[in-house]
C-alpha cells in the first residue's frame, strides 16, 4: 500500500516538493493571477522557482493589509507617552516579528515569498501531497484578503455574504500519473479542514468553466461538486462555488 503523507509549504524544502503544472506554460503562474492586484497576465510571470530581484520582497504593510486582526507593527507607531528619546520597553508578550512576518527575505524566488508572508498570522497557504515520497498533488489557499483579484471577483456578487468572510482556494494541481484515485480531493477536503480549524466559517474558489483540463488551475465545476461545495452564483465563465464548514 502506498505512503500517502500531506505536507505544509512553510520553507524552501517544502517549497521544492511542488508538483510541476500538465501544463508546463503555467508552471504554477495562474496562482499568482489572484495574489496580484496590478500585474494581470498569466504568461507574463517569470519561474516561481527562481528568485525575482526585480521586485521588492512584500513589506510588513503588505503582508498585514485588510486584516483587522494583525498586529500592528509597532515600529511604524509611535508611542504618544513616550518622551521623545526615551526607548520603549520590550513587550514579553508579543510575538518577536520573525513569528510575526513569516518572511524569508529577498534571496528565494517571489512564489515562494508569497506562500510565506502570512505565517505567522495566519498560517500556511498551500499544502502539498505526497506519495511515497513523490509530489502528487499542491492546493493553494488563504483569506481573501491574500487574493486582491478574488476580492475584486466577489465584488461582482452581493448576493454573496459579506460576514463572515470565507477563505479561498486558487489553485488545485495534480500530476497526469496522479489522476483518476482521488488525490485531488483528498487534498482539499484536508485543506477545508484544516481552514475550519482555523476558525473559517466557508471557504470559496471560482473555477474557469470550459477551460482544458491542463490549462486551468482551478479545476472544473464537477470537481468541485464532487467535494460538497454547492455553486452558489451562476457565471457564463467563473461560476462562485462555496462549502460551508462545520
Amino acid at each position: 500500500m502506498a505512503d500517502v503523507r500531506i505536507l505544509d509549504i512553510v520553507d524552501a524544502a517544502g517549497f521544492a516538493l511542488l508538483p510541476p503544472c500538465a501544463d508546463p506554460g503555467f508552471d504554477h503562474r495562474s496562482c499568482d493571477y489572484w495574489e496580484d492586484a496590478d500585474r494581470g497576465s498569466r504568461a507574463s510571470r517569470g519561474s516561481p522557482h527562481v528568485a525575482d530581484r526585480t521586485r521588492p520582497a512584500p513589506s510588513a504593510a503588505d503582508r498585514l493589509a485588510g486584516n483587522p486582526f494583525a498586529p500592528l507593527d509597532r515600529s511604524l507607531t509611535p508611542n504618544p507617552f513616550l518622551e521623545r528619546d526615551e526607548p520603549e520597553a520590550e513587550n514579553p508578550f508579543l510575538p518577536r516579528p520573525a513569528q510575526r512576518r513569516g518572511s524569508l527575505g529577498l534571496d528565494v524566488p517571489r512564489k515562494l515569498q508569497l506562500l510565506t508572508r502570512g505565517i505567522g498570522i495566519f498560517g500556511s497557504y498551500a499544502k502539498v501531497l505526497l506519495v511515497d515520497e513523490a509530489p502528487a498533488a499542491y492546493v493553494q489557499f488563504g483569506p481573501l484578503s491574500a487574493y486582491p483579484r478574488a476580492l475584486r471577483l466577489r465584488e461582482l456578487y452581493p448576493q454573496l455574504p459579506q460576514a463572515p468572510l470565507p477563505a479561498i482556494i486558487t489553485c488545485v494541481a495534480v500530476t497526469a500519473a496522479a489522476r483518476s484515485i482521488g488525490l485531488g480531493q483528498r487534498l482539499v477536503r484536508a485543506v477545508c479542514d484544516d481552514l475550519a480549524g482555523r476558525g473559517f466559517s466557508a471557504v470559496e474558489t471560482y473555477p474557469e468553466r470550459g477551460a482544458r483540463p491542463d490549462a486551468t488551475s482551478m479545476a472544473d465545476p464537477p470537481f468541485w461538486e464532487r467535494i460538497g461545495f454547492r455553486r452558489v452564483v451562476e457565471d457564463d465563465r467563473f461560476p462562485v462555488y462555496r462549502l460551508e464548514l462545520e
